[in-house]
Order: C-alpha cells, then structure tokens, then sequence
C-alpha cells in the first residue's frame, strides 16, 4: 500500500493530493454496521466472484506527475509523500524504485503496521492502520501530516464519497496504480533525482518489458492472491497451475540470461523480485502457493539474491523484515484457520 501525497510549503503540510498503489484491506466476512461511512470500507473479498475465483479491480485514480512545471501535478521535491506498508509488494515496488533512482531526499514516506487490525471501534472493518508512536513497530510510524489513524481514514480525508477499497489517497487522488507510479518515479521525477541515469525502462527494451510484465502480473504477482483467495476448489486448481507454468517459463528465461529482459535490471524485474522475495515465507504459507518453493528453481532463486544485491533494494524488504515476520504470526484473513507447514529458512546474503 502506498500514496504520493502533494503537500503544501508550510510545515503543517496540509497534504492536497496524492497518488497511491495498490495495497489491501480486509473487512471481517459478515460484518455490517449503520455508520454510513463504513460503505467505503470495500475490500479484497469483495473481489471474489460468483464461481469463487479472484478477480481483482481495475485501480480508481489514474492522474499522472509530470516533469513539466505547468503540471496539474508537477515533479517537484517535498511535495508529495509516500505511504507504504513493507509486508505489500505492490507498495514496495514504488518504495524500490524510490531507493534507486535516489528521491526518499525529495519525497518522504512513512509506513503502516504490517497487519491488519481494526480500522474504527464503531464497526468491524479490518485494514492498514498507523501505530500510536514511532516506537511501537519497527520502521511504521504514525501518520505525520493528517493524524490519520488508518488507510481509511486518509480515503475518507481524500474524498467523503470514495466507495472503494482502501489503497491510500489525500485530499485530491493522483492515481492509485502502482505501475503507472513506478513509471513517474523513473522518469518524471529526473530534474530532482540523484541517479537520474538509471533507466528502468529503456525504450529500446520497452516491448520485452511489457512482454514480461504481462506473463508476470497476471499469473505471478496477481496469482499468488488468485490462489490464496480463491473460495472453490476448481478456481485454485486452475490459479495454481497458471502459476506454477509462470515459474517454470521465468526459470527457463532466467537460464539463458542475468535478468527477464536480458543482461540490463528493468522494471520487468523489480516487479517480478517483489513478489518472489515473499514467496516461501509469505506466498506458500498463507496463500497455499506450495506445490513447489522458490529454493527449488536454481536460476530463480540465484536471481532473487542477486537483486536483493542491490543497494536500495534490500532496505525495501530487509531492513524490516519484522514486518514480514509479524504477518506470519497472524492466521489469513480470506481462509479458514488451518495448520500450516514449518516455514523454509533463506540465505539472501549469498550472491549465488
């Protein structure tokens, strides 16, 4: 989960916009309440259809920010500011690439708790919420513009009629779809960026990119949350080996090359890495993605490591891996309590 937050000059920071990733929030199956704000509170259960597969919702706000200054929404530093939550991939994609292009000097963030807990007292919702003091959780600290105590409350700051499921607003919604976010941070946002050379999506790899990134979204990134949600027996069965077959074909690219598009990191494999870097702790545990680990594919899992490499990269995920270790201490929200198997020990150290 995550958001880019313009913000005023003023150090209140009365934030106007923003524009947020993907993230989730669950509400308890069968609650209800009479607040009429509880409308809003949509969640990935809500996504599962009739047949019992998951089918996730095309993202709400698709605004851009831009590199020209006469921008509805310019690329200017300390303006805008980045919720996440470090156990989401769809959020840590965006804080990855806000590590690599070098702009956390010029766009702050700040991250919520990595479970989900009650978002109001009046009624059942669960979701994303801030802790109470910077100390509380490693990495997470309270909301430090608005004083939201939830994801919740800043969709409700950003819009009273928003009635869809939490991903991070403010005041004015810039865009809540990370792929389209990853894309500003690449290129929008150079004039103020320290590594403004790195490119992660050259033109010249532009087709391969959006090749590999529509075999990975729907079958990897997506399909772990297809097999994890999935209600019927058919619906996972089929998420299942749609998945697997992913794997299986990224194993067999990644036996002939260093990365998906070749010998150069894109944003093919930022999108891809965020998701195998929780696959057996997370993914195989608490989404049954367990017919095969990611330490059984040699190529893949020796490309995990060597993207976890990368300055920047890891402290997306490892400098808080509490937060990973935390939501495996919850039983899954979307399934029924089960037992679960031990879960595999991993060296991301070792570059091969």
């Amino acid at each position: 989960m995550l958001g880019l937050v313009p913000s005023s000059s003023s150090s209140h920071l009365l934030c106007r916009s923003l524009a947020a990733a993907r993230t989730l929030s669950v509400a308890a199956a069968g609650s209800s309440s009479s607040s009429s704000s509880v409308k809003m509170a949509r969640s990935a259960l809500d996504e599962v259809t009739d047949t019992g597969a998951f089918d996730r919702t095309p993202s709400t706000f698709r605004s851009f920010v831009s590199r020209d200054a006469s921008a509805r929404f310019p690329a200017v530093a300390g303006r805008y500011h980045l919720y996440v939550s470090y156990a989401c991939p769809w959020a840590s994609r965006c804080l990855a690439y806000l590590k690599l292009k070098g702009l956390d000097h010029a766009i702050s963030f700040s991250s919520v708790k990595p479970i989900f807990e009650r978002t109001r007292e009046s009624d059942d919702h669960l979701g994303w919420v801030f802790p109470a003091t910077a100390d509380e959780v490693p990495g997470a600290g309270p909301d430090p513009f608005n004083g939201a105590k939830s994801v919740r409350d800043l969709y409700e700051i950003a819009s009273t009629n928003y009635t869809g499921k939490p991903t991070v607003p403010l005041k004015t919604v810039v865009n809540n779809e990370s792929s389209e976010i990853i894309r500003m941070l690449n290129a929008e946002f150079n004039d103020i960026a320290e590594n403004p050379g790195l490119d992660l999506n050259p033109a010249h790899l532009q087709a391969s990119i959006d090749e590999v990134n529509g075999l990975v979204y729907d079958a990897i990134n997506n399909g772990v949350y297809k097999c994890g949600f999935a209600k019927k027996q058919g619906p996972y069965d089929e998420a299942v080996t749609t998945l697997y077959e992913a794997l299986d074909k990224c194993e067999e690219i990644l036996g002939k090359q260093r990365y998906m598009c070749g010998n150069q990191l894109t944003e093919a494999d930022v999108r891809l890495f965020v998701t195998l870097i929780r696959f057996d702790e997370v993914y195989a545990v608490h989404f049954k993605c367990n017919k095969k680990l990611l330490r059984e594919y040699p190529n893949l899992f020796n490309y995990t490591k060597d993207i976890y490499q990368i300055p920047g990269i890891n402290s997306t995920h490892g400098e808080h891996g509490a937060h990973q270790e935390a939501l495996l201490r919850e039983p899954p929200l979307h399934q029924p309590l089960r037992d679960h198997p031990p879960r595999p020990q991993r060296r991301l150290q070792c570059p091969t």
